[in-house]
């Protein structure tokens, strides 16, 4: 098929989720897989040596249009989206399930120590996480497990790509240190501040505090926010 590359751009730019081998093998007939992976790769280096306003993701099992992160500002501004917020309850509830799955509600529960009935209501509303079906055993309780909106949301190919205990633990370290840093740095501004403000009145000339001059002694220096 001479033109398979263009359908399946085009399958792509209209689709509202990502498009595995296997759906785009049921729309064109006759395609390959093979044939198929070769064209997205086609598309794939296209749109990264155009470096235009988006490129080709691979994103919960299929391939999906996506923009370029520099450009959301203007995409903002035209679409207005209400964003998508999480409570913390709900992202430990759904890193619980996404590890964990497939798993019950007292599971999660059991791990978080609370209860988690209402934060599974609204992951199931938002389609982060599924009903698999229920348990053998008494009470057969409802089996969770994520979703490929929650692959999509989260950029994850498949749940392989969740990050690991240790790569985790390595993050929060270097986060950790991070904002030990930029606490110090805060700490030494505001003892520089003190330091200056201890300054005697006679040693600021008007140039050092104009605004004194102006205002008088009852002015306040500027401060910053």
């Amino acid at each position: 098929m001479d033109n398979i590359k263009n359908i399946v751009e085009s399958l792509l730019f209209v689709a509202d989720e990502p498009l595995t081998i296997d759906r785009l093998k049921q729309i064109i007939s006759g395609a390959q897989p093979q044939e198929l992976r070769e064209v997205l790769q086609e598309l794939a280096a296209d749109y990264a040596e155009r470096q235009g306003g988006f490129y080709l993701n691979e994103v919960a099992g299929g391939y999906q249009i996506r923009t370029r992160s520099e450009y959301k500002e203007w995409i903002k501004r035209l679409l207005q989206p209400r964003p998508q917020r999480l409570s913390k309850a709900a992202l430990e509830t759904l890193a619980i399930i996404a590890y964990k799955q497939p798993v019950i509600r007292s599971d999660v529960e059991h791990i978080r120590g609370v209860d988690c009935g209402g934060v599974l209501r609204v992951l199931l509303e938002r389609k982060f996480i599924r009903v698999l079906g229920r348990k053998d055993i008494p009470g057969r309780p409802l089996i969770y497990a994520t979703t490929k909106r929650f692959l999509e949301v989260f950029d994850l190919k498949n749940l392989k790509d969740l990050p690991t205990p240790k790569e985790i633990e390595e993050f929060g370290s270097a986060l950790a240190e991070e904002m030990h840093e930029a606490g110090d740095e805060i700490s030494m501004e505001n003892t520089e501040a003190t330091e200056a403000s201890e300054i005697p009145l006679e040693t600021q000339t008007p140039a050092e505090d104009p605004q004194r001059s102006e205002e008088g002694d009852g002015a306040k220096p500027d401060q910053d926010v």
